[in-house]
């Protein structure tokens, strides 16, 4: 089975110490859903928004939600509960963060930038125009405009993935999984990351690829 640290400097992150299960999928599905309300209710966060930073008029938020300091959030943005959203974070115009949602510190969610059931960790960037739907994205991940990260196969039915020590498929027990990307990965610009794709730390997929399985190192083309 795939660990958190095969993917993730967990000790360097702010909130190191609330990430204590050793696989991935204790944060995505019903896992993420139940730390994130163990993590807001450690917030002070219950049914209604806790906020620390300005909120634009133009901007929506609504629901348990945490927005931490020197958080910069624009015109139009719509945050809906449950999410976390770090210290230093930026949420730009037009993102649209439809719950479920934890953002670390210095993280961007872009204009246009679709988010749910996703854990951002710290400096994680989805800039442009992309969707990220119940995905990892490791700390300094930056995905190019407009990508992709697929969430749902087309026969409805469970995700596998490539376990990247033993090559074999296994189950995630998921039917809603799309991406774990490593600490410095990276996507080019209208790349498609199919469901239970899997990027190892410092890894790459170049501009407008279609990615499946597990990509160990260097890039996929």
């Amino acid at each position: 089975m795939i660990t958190m640290r095969d993917l993730f400097d967990i000790d360097s992150l702010l909130l190191n110490n609330q990430f204590t299960d050793s696989s991935p999928f204790c944060y995505l599905g019903s896992g993420l859903s139940k730390w994130l309300d163990k993590l807001l209710k450690q917030h002070g966060v219950s049914d209604d928004p806790v906020v620390h930073s300005e909120v634009p008029a133009t901007a929506h938020v609504s629901g348990p939600v945490y927005i931490g300091k020197n958080v910069r959030i624009e015109p139009t943005a719509m945050i809906v509960g449950p999410t976390f959203i770090g210290d230093g974070t930026e949420v730009r115009h037009g993102a649209y963060i439809r719950g479920n949602v934890f953002a670390g510190s210095q993280c961007v969610i872009g204009h246009a930038t679709e988010a749910k059931g996703s854990v951002f960790m710290d400096g994680a960037k989805a800039g442009h125009f992309a969707y990220v739907g119940d995905s990892i994205l490791g700390q300094n991940v930056n995905l190019g405009a407009g990508t992709k990260l697929a969430n749902l196969k087309l026969a409805n039915d469970e995700v596998f993935y490539k376990c990247p020590k033993s090559g074999k498929r296994t189950g995630s027990g998921l039917r809603k999984f799309g991406a774990l990307i490593g600490d410095n990965a990276q996507t080019g610009c209208n790349s498609v990351l199919s469901p239970g794709a899997i990027l190892l730390p410092k890894t790459a997929v170049l501009p407008c690829v279609h990615h499946r399985g597990t990509l160990t190192s260097g890039l996929a083309r």
